[in-house]
C-alpha cells in the first residue's frame, strides 16, 4: 500500500507542480486551462515485439523507441541509444494507446451513489452551456483500472438526456488532483447532442417538451437558428474592431457560446443516435445549418447507411454487440462496426458507454472482428486495431499527436502479452507520453486514486 501511495503522491505533485505556475496570475488565459504536464520518462526501447502501428502497417519482430515523451523511431531494427532501458518484447504485441471516444468515467464514477452523480443535466432540453469537465471527480478509481486496459486518452461525455447535453472533455489518462491536470492539450471541445428515445422520455407528458420525434427535430432547428444570430451578432460586433463601442458589446449567453463554437467549426458534434433514418435527420439539420457532426455514438443501425457516413466523413462509435435494450436499439446486429468499417471512407470507433467495458475494449473490437470474418471480410489485426486508436482519436480532433505509432506523436503505447485480439490477452505495460505508468507484474507501477486508499475490500 505504501509503494503505491508514494506513486500516486509524486505523480500528482509533480502534475500540480508543473500545472500551478504555468500563467501569471494577470494573465488572462484559456477559462479551466490544461495543466497537463508529462511525467518524466525514461527512453526505452521495445524490442522484438509484434508491432500494429494503427496505420495499418503490422511489423513482425519489431522496435519502438520513446524518448523525450515522443516516438522517436519504429522499425525492424533499431539500436538502443546510451543509457535506454530495453524491453524484450518477444512474444508480446504493441500497440498505440487505446482511446476510448465515449465514457462517462469521472461525471458517474465508483462508487455509483447519487453524490457523484453528474452527468446528466436534465434541468432543460437544451444544456449545452454545461462542461462535463465541470463534473469530473479525478479521483475516480476506474481510471486506474481503464489504465490496465490499456486506456491512455478518454472523451469524457456529458449524459444523453437532452437534446444539446453540453461540452465533453478530453483526458490523458494519468493520475492527477484535478481535472486540468489531466485535459488533454490542445484538444477541441466536443458538444453532446441526443436524439430518438432519450430526451423524449426525460421531458415526457406534463414536463417540459420535447415529447415526440418531430418535437427533437423542432428544438434543434430552433437552437441553431438562436446560435446563428448569436454568432452574427458577435461577428459584427468584432468586424469593428478598434471603432467597436464596448457599449454595443453582445451579452455572453454560455449556451449559444458553445453553439456558435459549432457553427464556427471550433467544436466538434458527438451525437448520440442510434437508428439509420434518424442520423439521415441529423445529417439533413447539420447540412442545413451549415456544421458538421464529427461522430455518431451507439449508432445501432449505422450499418443502413454506412456508405452515407463514408460519404459524409462521419465517424461511427459503436458496441460490438450491445442491443434490444430499448426499441431504438432493436434492430443492431454484430456486423455493424465490420460494415461501417468497410465503407469508402468509413471511420468505425469501438466504444464503452461503460465503466467495465473501457476495461477490455481490444475484446469488443475482437468480437467485431470475429463478426465481420465470419461473413468473409477477412479483418486482419492490424486493420483492426485502428477501431481503437487512429479512428477515435480522428474523431476527438487530436490525431495530430496521438493514435499511431508515428515519429514525433506521444509516446501512447501499450505492451500486450499476446495478440490484443485474444481473450487470453492482458496489458502488461502501458506508458502515457514515455512515462510508464502501468506495470502488470510490478505493484510499484499500479496506481491507486486517493479514494482508494485505506479501503479494505472485502469479497463475499
Amino acid at each position: 500500500m505504501t509503494s503505491r501511495w508514494l506513486l500516486f503522491a509524486s505523480t500528482t505533485l509533480v502534475l500540480a507542480a508543473c500545472g500551478s505556475s504555468t500563467d501569471p496570475a494577470d494573465t488572462p488565459r484559456e477559462p479551466f486551462a490544461s495543466t497537463y504536464t508529462p511525467l518524466p520518462a525514461d527512453t526505452t526501447l521495445i524490442q522484438h515485439a509484434t508491432v500494429l502501428t494503427g496505420t495499418g502497417e503490422r511489423i513482425d519482430d519489431g522496435s519502438v523507441l520513446l524518448r523525450d515523451g515522443k516516438i522517436a523511431a519504429i522499425g525492424a531494427d533499431i539500436s538502443a541509444p546510451r543509457g535506454a532501458r530495453t524491453i524484450d518484447a518477444k512474444g508480446r504485441w504493441v500497440t498505440p494507446g487505446v482511446i476510448d471516444a465515449h465514457s462517462h468515467l469521472g461525471v458517474y464514477p465508483s462508487p455509483s451513489v447519487a453524490a457523484l452523480s453528474d452527468g446528466n443535466e436534465i434541468t432543460g432540453n437544451n444544456t449545452a452551456g454545461v462542461w462535463a469537465e465541470h463534473g469530473v471527480w479525478p479521483q475516480d478509481p476506474g481510471f486506474d483500472t481503464a489504465l490496465a486496459g490499456g486506456i491512455t486518452s478518454l472523451l469524457v461525455l456529458p449524459g444523453s438526456a437532452n437534446l444539446f447535453g453540453g461540452r465533453g472533455v478530453t483526458l490523458k489518462n494519468v493520475p492527477s488532483t484535478t481535472y486540468q491536470g489531466m485535459k488533454f492539450p490542445g484538444a477541441p471541445h466536443a458538444l453532446k447532442m441526443a436524439c430518438g428515445e432519450n430526451p423524449k422520455r426525460v421531458y415526457g407528458p406534463g414536463r417540459q417538451t420535447p415529447y415526440t420525434r418531430m418535437g427533437n427535430v423542432f428544438g434543434y432547428r430552433s437552437a441553431w437558428i438562436e446560435a446563428a444570430e448569436y454568432r452574427d451578432q458577435w461577428d459584427r460586433w468584432e468586424a469593428k474592431g478598434e471603432d467597436a463601442d464596448p457599449a454595443d458589446q453582445p451579452k455572453r449567453d454560455l449556451k449559444l457560446e458553445t453553439l456558435a463554437g459549432v457553427l464556427r467549426g471550433d467544436i466538434l458534434v458527438h451525437n448520440h443516435c442510434y437508428r439509420g433514418d434518424e442520423m439521415a435527420t441529423m445529417l439533413d439539420v447539420a447540412q442545413e445549418f451549415g456544421y458538421k457532426i464529427t461522430a455518431f455514438h451507439h449508432a445501432v443501425e449505422a450499418y443502413k447507411i454506412a456508405d452515407l457516413l463514408g460519404e459524409r466523413g462521419v465517424c461511427a462509435a459503436l458496441w460490438a454487440d450491445w442491443w434490444g435494450f430499448k426499441m431504438e436499439a432493436f434492430d443492431g446486429i454484430r456486423e455493424n462496426i465490420a460494415m461501417v468499417d468497410a465503407a469508402k471512407n468509413g471511420c468505425a470507433i469501438v466504444h464503452s458507454d461503460d465503466e467495465y467495458g473501457i476495461q477490455r475494449l481490444n475484446q469488443e473490437a475482437a468480437k467485431a472482428m470475429a463478426a465481420g470474418n465470419r461473413v468473409g471480410m477477412d479483418i486482419k489485426p492490424e486493420h483492426a486495431i485502428r477501431w481503437l486508436t487512429a479512428n477515435p482519436a480522428k474523431a476527438m480532433g487530436v490525431l495530430d499527436q496521438t493514435g499511431t505509432l508515428e515519429t514525433g506523436k506521444m509516446a501512447d503505447v501499450v505492451i500486450w502479452s499476446g495478440n490484443p485480439f485474444s481473450v487470453y490477452t492482458l496489458a502488461d505495460q502501458v506508458f502515457v507520453d514515455g512515462a510508464l505508468l502501468y506495470d502488470r507484474n510490478d505493484p510499484n507501477k499500479q496506481p491507486m486514486r486517493d479514494f482508494k486508499l485505506g479501503i479494505v475490500e472485502v469479497n463475499s
